[in-house]
Parts: structure tokens; sequence; C-alpha cells
């Protein structure tokens, strides 16, 4: 067998929904432009997905087809196997493992195999002399990997945060700005075709905990610790949190935030609020954000499509084009075998509260309330007592800084004031 044109880079796309139709339209477009981009040229060999006979909106007719993404991995004429599949087991790992085995680079958009396999198939391709590269794996269009890993690589990172599901965010705008309730939102996202088959997958935290636990392993030099991100979705959040939490300057953003600490390294994706006026307040739609903060360049700003076809294929080819010029990093941005095993962080960092009371109009209920938050070590920074029709008044408050194990603490003594009505909600201010 004749050694292969290395001037040719030969594509296997496994996987040909929305994101790997985009990337075969960018082959095709664009062959000059990724020629004269790389001095190679760029090529599709063959394809797979499961059901052959489905439109696709594009013409396929000049490749392979691999019913089996495993066959598809180690073709003798694929050099780069670009896996689009989805989902942490099954085909899509063992066509990973098989495409590594088999000596093959791989390129993929799959936050959930990097995010509970990272480390075994970071080992498996540094063994084998191959990269694994997934700038679409997180934040869609957003060049966040390569941020981390080259554009910032002279930094120690203190902190990366940012609001990394477009859902989420598509859901509590829509909730602001047409007043809707959460319910309501999150049946026209389903009709529109934005939510994940399992929804909590989005709303919960879930997709959007991935992709953190991934900038937080390029970060900070630990190998990836999904489990240990802490979880909670938006589900909870009302219409009357979020007007309520502007009228205090505010809005409400799941957040996740990781950063080293004291205490070990700190993960979470949480619902926050964050000023109205920082860039992270002022998001809006499905649009995601990432904010990097190194100690020598400070902060930085990262804006753009978290999904859809374009922006997702923008950075599968991103990656592909890197592979054709030679460029060749560490999966997670140093060798495997350096990543610390990383000890979570037990107790988050102190940070003000936003609580929501409903206070029975009884005399005394604000002091009563305030002497429980007294006694659990938090003070009040803001109140605000809205106007009321019936036996409850809404209360809002503030807290200083003070962690999450306080705040737990007064709000389990609150029923034992007899003043306090239904369950108080309590979300972490994220200074910015």
């Amino acid at each position: 067998m004749s050694a292969p044109d290395a001037s040719v880079l030969r594509l296997g796309i496994a996987g040909l929904g929305t994101v790997g139709i985009g990337v075969v339209k960018i082959v095709q477009r664009h062959a000059a432009l990724l020629s004269a981009r790389t001095g190679r040229t760029v090529v599709i060999s063959a394809v797979s997905a499961r059901d052959r006979t489905k439109n696709r909106d594009a013409d396929l007719s000049a490749y392979a087809w691999e019913t089996d993404p495993v066959a598809l991995a180690q073709r003798d004429d694929v050099d780069v196997f670009v896996e689009l599949m989805g989902g942490h087991e099954g085909a899509a790992k063992a066509a990973t493992e098989a495409a590594l085995q088999a000596g093959k680079d791989v390129v993929t958009a799959n936050k959930a195999l990097l995010a509970h396999h990272g480390q075994a198939l970071a080992e498996l391709a540094e063994s084998r002399g191959r990269v694994i590269r997934f700038e679409a794996a997180v934040a869609g269009g957003i060049p966040v990997i390569k941020a981390l890993t080259e554009g910032l690589a002279g930094n120690s990172i203190r902190r990366v945060m940012g609001v990394m599901n477009g859902t989420c965010n598509y859901i509590l705008t829509r909730m602001e700005t047409a007043g809707l309730p959460y319910d309501t939102v999150f049946e026209e996202a389903r009709q529109l075709g934005y939510l994940e088959a399992d929804p909590t997958l989005d709303v919960g935290g879930i997709d959007a905990g991935h992709k953190l636990s991934i900038l937080a392993a390029i970060a900070f030099g630990t190998k990836v610790s999904f489990d240990d991100v802490v979880l909670e979705g938006i589900q909870q959040i009302s219409i009357d949190d979020i007007r309520r939490a502007d009228d205090m300057g505010y809005k409400i953003k799941l957040l996740g935030v990781a950063q080293m600490t004291g205490r070990g390294l700190e993960q979470r994706m949480t619902p926050c609020l964050v000023p109205s006026v920082s860039p992270l307040g002022q998001l809006q739609g499905g649009t995601n954000m990432v904010v990097l903060e190194g100690d020598s360049v400070g902060q930085i700003v990262l804006r753009g499509a978290g999904a859809g076809e374009g922006p997702t294929a923008s950075a599968v080819m991103g990656d592909v084009m890197d592979i054709a010029r030679g460029l060749r990093l560490p999966t997670f941005g140093q060798p495997a075998a350096t990543l610390a095993d990383p000890v979570a962080a037990v107790v988050s960092a102190a940070a003000p509260y936003y609580l929501r009371l409903e206070l029975l109009d009884k005399p005394g209920a604000l002091a009563k309330v305030a002497a429980v938050l007294g006694e659990a070590g938090v003070s009040i920074s803001r109140l605000r007592q809205y106007g009321h029709a019936d036996a409850t008044a809404p209360v809002l408050i503030v807290t200083h800084k003070t962690t999450r194990d306080a705040i737990d603490a007064a709000i389990a003594a609150f029923p034992g004031t007899g003043v306090v009505a239904g369950e108080t909600v309590a979300l972490r201010i994220e200074e910015l």
C-alpha cells in the first residue's frame, strides 16, 4: 500500500445531524479557502449515520458510507475522525477509542464524553501520539478552549465563569421580557426545538455542568471532575424573582463558576444574580458568554452563539484546521499524566445572597427574621418590602457576604418564627 498523500487531510465524519451537515457544507463551500490557510487539501473520505435514506440537504454521494462508526474510525482513508454523534457511552465512546487506537486524530463536539471519560481518553491519545480537539464541545462558536490553552497559556487562571447553556438563558430572558411564567416559556422552548430530548440536561444544569468541568480542568490543571460540580437548575425560578431581582439592580442567570481556592476546586452551575449593568447581566436570548480571569491579563469576556449548525460547525472546522497546520497540543493543555487529582471545595467562597420571603402580616415580623439571620451570622445589606393585598407580604433581602451554610441554617430556622409563610428562595449574588 502506498503512503498517504501528506498534502491531503482526510476526514471521517460520524454523525450527520445539524452539526455534521454543517461541517460537510463548510468543507464543500470553502475548499480553496481551507487549502490556502493550511497548505493542505481538506477532504471528506467517508461518513456514518444510522439512516442513509434521510434527506440531509447536502450532497453526500461522493463519500463512502459506514453504518458502524467504529468501522469508520478504523478506515485506512481517514486521518481525522470527527465525532458528532453525542452521548458519553455506546457508539461515541467506542468509536473514539477505536480511532485513537488506529492512530487517528479526533475532533469532537461531545462535552458529555469528555466530562465523563476525558482523562482516560487523553491518556490513550497521548500514548498513541494523537490529539483530541474539542472546541465545539464548549460554548459552540466561542473559541474559549483555544483562549485557555493558547492565548492565556502564560496566565495563572483565577476564575472561569459564564452562561454556557443558551436554552436556559433564552427561558430566563423570555420570562423577563414577556412577563411569562416558567412553565409557559419552557413549553414554548420545547415547541421551538430548543430543549434536549431529556430537558433536564438543559434546565437542570447538566449540559452546562459538563462544559464547566472541562474548562476547569484546563484552567486549573486538574483531571476532569464532573461529579464534583454543584448543580442546580432553573426550574424553581419564578417570574416574581426575575421582576424583583431586576428592581434591585440584578438579572438572574444560570451561571457556571470555577475557581481554585484554599479549600480546593470550587465548581458551581447554579442560578445566580449578576449586576444588570454587567456584560453577563446584559446577555439576551440564546447567546453564550464566558468570562476568564488571569493574573496577568485580568478579565476578558468572550460572547457568541453557543449552538446551532453554523457556529458549532465553525468550531469543529477550527480544530480540523489546527490539525492540518500541524498544531498538536495535549488534550487539556498539559500532559495528561501531570493533571492533578482535584480536591473538591466543601464550602463555597463567601458571597452576598438574595432572599425572597413571604411574611405574615404580624407585628414584629421583620424583627424576628432579622434576629434569625443574625443568630446564623448573616447580616442584612438591603431590605425591601412590597405592598400586599392578602395576609402575606413579599420581602426581599440582600445580605452582606456570607456562606451558603449560614444561609441554609437561617432558612431552616425561619418556620420557628411563626411569621414566614411558604418556602424561602435563596440565590447567590456573583460579584464580577
